[in-house]
């Protein structure tokens, strides 16, 4: 069987322990899984899972930093038949209960280390009724199960009928409203992302990939699922090393790491305090970047340091997978990269295998080549829906009828403006709405206002992007305060704290007596951020 004939995710690692059974199939901090180990272990864990009433379509949850558990959980919730939720180990107990109540999580995967955070949600009624990979917890009816006693399950493979329009996960992102949403993604869409991207790349069994994205963060597919068809090795890059550049560039050399993929901003991180130069990374062959635009200025400094390495830009939100692909500027058509020439930014480029994109105007009428409009994408990598919304799927997805309105065509919305440039590819030129990226993480700016509203004593929010320097956005809000009150920024803080991932709160808000406005007297946002840049520089 080749990747091509399979259907669902988990086929690719069957295939593997079949093919290279004693081959790495992932690797971390020195520790490490077979193919034939991944198989046999995820296989238990689909036994238990089923034994424990999991039934297919339903949803499984995991709460646990990045480790060999978590791509356990990965395919032996998949194998059960369920769709796996990965909740960002970071995030505060009130958001991470609400999302478990809204997919309906009854089943989570954890870890010791992660306790206090599963007692939180469990005072807050989180619906839980078993947590595997933990021992007994005192004065609790939650039934638990240690990775010992799941180990101890059959290691054959569960047969479940599991069809390629069936759930494979859901990612929460964001809302305008205040609420996550959650997108769901079929194996249908993933495999049609992994398979494009494993033939794009031409990711072969020699290559080790880089796994730098939070599970709950949608890179992070590309390097288990594409990895995995092509029986390549995926190195799990732990938090906390994260944090610290030179660790990332050490580790590169040390795992000899051939695809790396990332937000821009670890990149530039690396470009600008990883010590490059003092390190082997001959293993590189291509480095993919997605998530928000990389700084050009940036991108033809590294390109310079790495002259042997190939570089992609992927675009594409959540909804969507990978959507469009740019392959920077190469000699002899598709050589080694060469460094722009400009600091214009690079584009998104054309429309991956398999989807269609549609540039539409304000009326959905399609716009002249050239003109600027909405992208809209169709096709295998695009999402199912959004969980329990069906408000959101009105809205974000357009119909378009064909074949004299017998037929639709179902494009998803992006609410990103693009424009069409003369050699076919695309140039992105931002958001029609109030969503920003910030270090490759999606938020919606409306969602932070929402969480400052909410505090007893604040009268009006109001949020905006600030770009950092180096590529990426940071986020700062301005507040003004009920008559009579005094607002402190630090108790602030820590009200929105436990609603709000960390990456969305801001690093500075301004108390303010009053807010600028527009003609209209709405709140106006430009002026804010532009007082807020004078502010500091003074």
């Amino acid at each position: 069987m080749s990747y091509n004939a399979i259907y669902q995710l988990t086929q690719a690692i069957t295939l593997g322990a079949e093919r290279h059974p004693d081959k790495a199939a992932v690797r971390r901090s020195g520790k490490g899984l077979t193919y034939a180990e991944l198989e046999t272990k995820s296989n238990q864990l689909a036994h238990l899972l089923r034994e424990l009433g999991v039934k297919k379509g339903d949803r499984v949850g995991f709460y646990l930093n990045k480790s060999l558990e978590t791509i356990i959980g990965v395919y032996g919730i998949m194998k059960a038949g369920a769709a796996y939720v990965p909740l960002d180990p970071f995030a505060p107990a009130p958001r991470l209960t609400f999302v478990m109540r809204n997919c309906g999580i009854r089943h989570l995967i954890t870890s010791e280390m992660k306790l206090d955070g599963v007692a939180e949600m469990l005072a807050l009624d989180a619906g839980l009724e078993c947590l595997i990979g933990v021992s007994p917890l005192p004065d609790t009816a939650v039934r638990t199960l240690t990775w010992d006693e799941v180990f101890t399950m059959p290691t054959t493979l569960p047969t479940v009928g599991i069809i390629e329009q069936d759930l494979a996960y859901i990612l929460y992102t964001s809302g305008s409203t205040g609420d996550p949403k959650g997108i769901m993604h079929t194996h249908r869409s993933a495999l049609s992302f992994a398979e494009w991207a494993a033939e794009t790349y031409g990711l072969q069994e020699q290559d080790v990939l880089s796994n730098h994205a939070p599970m709950h963060f949608d890179l992070s597919t590309f390097d288990f699922f594409a990895g995995a068809l092509v029986g390549a090795t995926t190195v799990i890059i732990p938090e906390a090393l994260t944090k610290f550049p030179a660790n990332l560039t050490r580790l590169i050399e040390s795992e000899r790491i051939s695809v790396w993929y990332s937000v821009p901003y670890a990149l530039i991180q690396m470009l600008t305090h990883g010590n490059l130069d003092k390190h082997d990374l001959s293993s590189l062959r291509w480095l993919l970047f997605a998530g928000e635009v990389f700084p050009t200025k940036h991108l033809r400094v590294l390109m310079t340091k790495l002259p042997e390495v190939r570089f992609s830009n992927l675009y594409g939100p959540t909804e969507t997978n990978v959507c469009t692909f740019y392959h920077v500027t190469a000699q002899s058509g598709f050589g080694f990269a060469v460094p722009p020439d400009t600091d214009e930014p690079i584009p998104i480029g054309a429309v991956c295998a398999n989807d269609e994109g549609l540039i539409v105007d304000a009326d959905n009428q399609p716009v002249a080549p050239g003109e600027v409009g909405e992208l809209l994408i169709r096709g295998g990598t695009v999402m199912r829906g959004y969980w329990g919304r069906p408000d959101l799927n009105d809205k974000g997805f357009y119909r378009r009828p064909v074949f004299g309105e017998a037929y639709e065509d179902v494009y998803y919305r992006t609410g990103d403006l693009v424009q069409e440039l003369p050699d076919g590819n695309l140039k992105y030129l931002g958001r029609k709405d109030r969503q920003i990226k910030t270090r490759g993480y999606r938020v919606e700016l409306d969602e932070i206002e929402v969480a400052l509203l909410s505090y007893v004593g604040v009268e009006e929010a109001a949020v905006y992007p600030m770009p950092d320097g180096e590529g990426s956005n940071l986020i700062e809000a301005a507040v003004t305060a009920k008559e009579g009150v005094v607002l402190e920024v630090a108790a602030l803080i820590e009200h929105i704290s436990a609603k709000l991932p960390p990456y969305a709160i801001p690093e500075k808000i301004w108390t303010l007596d009053s807010f600028p406005r527009t003609s209209t007297g709405k709140i106006n946002r430009r002026e804010l951020q532009t007082w807020a840049v004078t502010a500091v520089q003074n």
